[in-house]
């Protein structure tokens, strides 16, 4: 919320500056996140009148402007394509100086001379989205009551200081002027000076121009509508688009631009209605008729649905209630008479309602967070008078008030000791009383210790009596509050084992050399497409929001790999390599109409190679760099009972090469390999990149527990290589199978260190070489027995894989 410190002063006569009053409000629970001071960048810039055009005798593009800026009359050469005779523009004079520290001389065009500049938006550092779209494209139109001369800084309200607040969502209140006025009445004990309403009325009645039907009061309480007859419609004033500027708002005409200002100054939106292009001069508050259709403001037509609350006429729907008008009654040039609305719409379905339509606005804003019932009468008076003052209209006589939900006023039992219990304060009956009444509550006594307080209707916060004990705290002030450690034992916490567990997998990747990353859980179902996924594969089985922020976030993600690939693609895009990055975190597997599991999972990519040093070449980030990488994690949390098996069971990985992990009786709990090409190609990744994720849930219970101890070996273990030869497609892993299997208990180690294809062990062949460490821990193993057990291998290697000797 932007409250303009000249506007607030209207309402409460302040002599603080800005920023003292800034740090009260902030210490009272409003805060005040930027003080920001409008001083324009700019020196020497008055309005001025174009009294005459001329072409430019040299040049097609320019024009030959005089223009009155007061005493005197100036000649000024412009190319901007929105000049008119009668226009009220910014003239920079000679001498002046525009943001940038640009000075404007006397200058000659094409052999005329130009004594100033008329200058744009853009060329007084005002910010485009304020200003006109016609103005926007070339230079400034100042509003009608700028008169020549006038500095311009001025004429725009920009000798002026706004406070930037941030509201809670429970200080509806405080989203307006006059709210805020009150606040700083109640810190400050100066009277707050509410805006008189003064206006003259005609007949007919506005009961007999119109209408007014709720159809649906749970959702509107309340519906008033006013009539203003024979506007003109025109720019504001000054005054009036300085403060709706100031206020971050772009000021349209005079008629929606007094709505805006109200909505501003009173906390309550309302909206103008053409009223002659209204079917039967009827309003009828009532849901949307499902697949019903409406043109917006914005020009957008909407499919509506039956939870959406519109406002009707007879035949159809002219607004979505609290949201955004119809553009069928729009105000526009042409319009002659006026219906106001001030309404009381229901919050939460004002905020279903702009959620689903993507249109959020100031005034869905207002409603959402409540809006006071009583001010809706008050605020169309307060338009309609403006109406009258600002677009010389007439107002038919009285309102059409239609109350459907009357709402009782609030009155809360409060016991003036609680103040100090809960304070720690000492606070008399009579300090707490003057407190409460500068927030304008009414006080009754139904006893000597209990009072009956009665709550303003725009404080629609209060409805308990702690509510009223912390309004007590803010005013009094929290610094004044005594400071006291409260006591008591604090129990020790204990992390669960789960929460061990996903500590051990972070730690781990971390020591393997990965980098955690953190993304979202929403991911967009378009993602399964960029992976190759069929359309029955599990993946796609997602729970799908009902209310996403956007469709790149609709789903829940049920792998982690969308997040990884996405941090991966933005980092190669900004030419950060290598890649080298994990995630733990939950994934989303739907469960019919119940809630969904939510499994623990631990991914990584690897992509690029690692960088060299001085005695070290790089190292590629290969297949079987992230195999190490994956072992020295499932090593570093005691996991050695799995087993990696070749696989093309998943569409995103190279069919050959990539692996399941799996763990005991054979059951999957993860995956690794390289991503497809077209993988690489649909998410931009300019290299080889390889992925592995592992279910952290189903390795949690794999885990060989905490290692025993084991002395260090007495006598010297014995080394053998064996190198074998076999059929191209027995894997190496069945092979060390087979060794373990037939050494015995005194093979400590079985490591394979070479694979060899070539001429000598022929085509469609592979060698394998492994070392085998054999130890004994009462003696030292002879020769001899390592031969027997070597030769007890090579026979088993023959008899179960047709395994044979490589010959040198």
């Amino acid at each position: 919320m932007r409250v303009p410190y000249s506007w607030l002063k209207e309402y409460v006569e302040i002599e603080l500056p800005p920023e003292e009053l800034a740090q009260k409000l902030t210490m009272a629970g409003l805060p005040v996140e930027n003080i920001i001071n409008l001083s324009p960048g700019f020196s020497g810039v008055v309005a001025g009148i174009i009294t005459a055009i001329e072409d430019h005798p040299h040049a097609d593009h320019l024009k030959i402007c005089q223009v009155d800026v007061g005493e005197k009359c100036l000649q000024v050469v412009s190319g901007a394509p929105n000049m008119r005779v009668g226009q009220r523009v910014a003239v920079a004079l000679e001498g002046a100086r525009l943001p940038g520290g640009r000075e404007i001389r006397r200058a000659i065009f094409r052999g005329v001379e130009s004594l100033g500049m008329l200058c744009s938006a853009q060329e007084l550092g005002l910010d485009a989205s304020l200003v006109s779209p016609e103005d926007r494209e070339g230079i400034l139109t100042l509003p009608p009551d700028a008169s020549p001369g006038q500095d311009v800084a001025r004429v725009l309200g920009l000798d002026e200081v706004v406070l930037e607040l941030e509201v809670t969502t429970n200080r509806a209140d405080c989203l307006s002027i006059l709210g805020v006025a009150r606040e700083v009445s109640a810190l400050t004990g100066v009277r707050v000076k509410e805006p008189r309403i003064e206006f003259s009325e005609v007949d007919p009645p506005a009961g007999d121009l119109v209408s007014v039907n709720i159809d649906a009061p749970q959702m509107c309480g309340r519906y008033v509508a006013r009539i203003v007859r024979n506007v003109s419609i025109g720019p504001s004033p000054s005054w009036m688009q300085a403060r709706l500027r100031a206020c971050g708002m772009r000021p349209i005409n005079n008629i929606v631009d007094i709505t805006n200002y109200v909505m501003l100054e009173l906390g309550q939106p309302l909206h103008a209605f053409d009223y002659d292009l209204l079917k039967g001069k009827k309003i009828i508050v009532r849901r949307a008729r499902k697949g019903e259709k409406i043109i917006t403001l914005d020009g957008q037509e909407r499919v509506l649905e039956d939870n959406l609350l519109v406002i009707a006429d007879e035949e159809r729907a002219v607004a979505i209630a609290g949201v955004m008008g119809g553009l069928e009654t729009e105000v526009t040039g042409q319009t002659a008479n006026i219906l106001i609305e001030s309404a009381h719409f229901d919050g939460v379905s004002i905020r279903r309602a702009s959620r689903r339509l993507g249109l959020r606005s100031e005034a869905s804003l207002r409603f959402e967070r409540g809006v006071d019932i009583e001010g809706a009468p008050r605020a169309a008076d307060r338009a309609a008078e403006l109406m009258q003052k600002l677009a010389g209209g007439s107002i038919a006589r009285g309102q059409v008030d239609c109350y459907a939900t009357r709402k009782k006023p609030v009155t809360i039992r409060f016991r003036p000791e609680k103040v100090n219990y809960f304070l720690g304060t000492e606070l008399s009956q009579e300090e707490i009383k003057e407190i409460l009444q500068r927030l304008q509550l009414k006080i009754k006594t139904e006893g000597p210790d209990t009072w009956q307080v009665e709550v303003p209707s725009h404080r629609g916060d209060l409805t308990q009596e702690i509510d009223l004990v912390e309004e007590v705290a803010r005013l009094h002030g929290y610094d004044h509050i005594p400071v006291s450690i409260p006591a008591g034992v604090v129990a020790g916490e204990k992390k669960s084992r789960r929460q061990e567990w996903e500590e051990a997998a972070r730690e781990a990747a971390i020591s393997c050399g990965l980098t955690q990353v953190i993304t979202y859980s929403f991911i967009s179902p378009k993602i399964w497409d960029l992976l190759q996924l069929p359309p029955e594969h599990k993946w796609r089985k997602t729970v799908v929001l009902q209310n996403p922020l956007r469709e790149e976030q609709s789903v829940l993600r049920t792998t982690l790999l969308p997040g990884l690939l996405e941090v991966a693609a933005r980092n190669a895009s900004r030419q950060v390599m290598p890649v080298a990055i994990f995630e733990i975190g939950r994934v989303f597997l739907p469960q019919g109409d119940g809630l969904p599991q939510e499994p623990l999972r631990l991914a990584g990519l690897v992509m690029g190679s690692r960088n060299k040093g001085w005695n070290w070449p790089a190292l590629e980030m290969d297949f079987y760099y992230l195999k190490g990488v994956v072992e020295g994690i499932l090593e570093r949390v005691r996991i050695s009972k799995v087993q990696w098996e070749p696989t093309a069971a998943y569409p995103f990985l190279h069919p050959g090469r990539s692996a399941e992990i799996l763990g005991i009786n054979m059951e999957p709990v993860g995956f690794a390999g390289e991503l497809h090409p077209d993988v690489l190609s649909a998410f931009e990744l300019p290299t080889r990149a390889y992925v592995f994720e592992l279910d952290w849930e189903i390795l949690m219970n794999l885990t060989d527990g905490i290692p025993g101890y084991q002395p260090l070996p007495k006598f010297p273990a014995v080394d053998r290589d064996l190198a074998v030869v076999v059929p191209e497609e027995v894997l190496a892993e069945s092979v060390r199978e087979v060794i373990i299997d037939a050494a015995g208990p005194f093979l400590k180690e079985c490591r394979l260190f070479d694979l060899y294809r070539g001429q000598q062990v022929g085509e469609g062949k592979k060698s394998l070489a492994f070392t085998l460490s054999f130890q004994r821990e009462d003696r030292t193993l002879t020769d001899a027995e390592v031969n027997s057990i070597i030769h007890h291998i090579e026979k088993e290697l023959g008899r179960r894989l047709g395994a044979a000797l490589r010959q040198e």
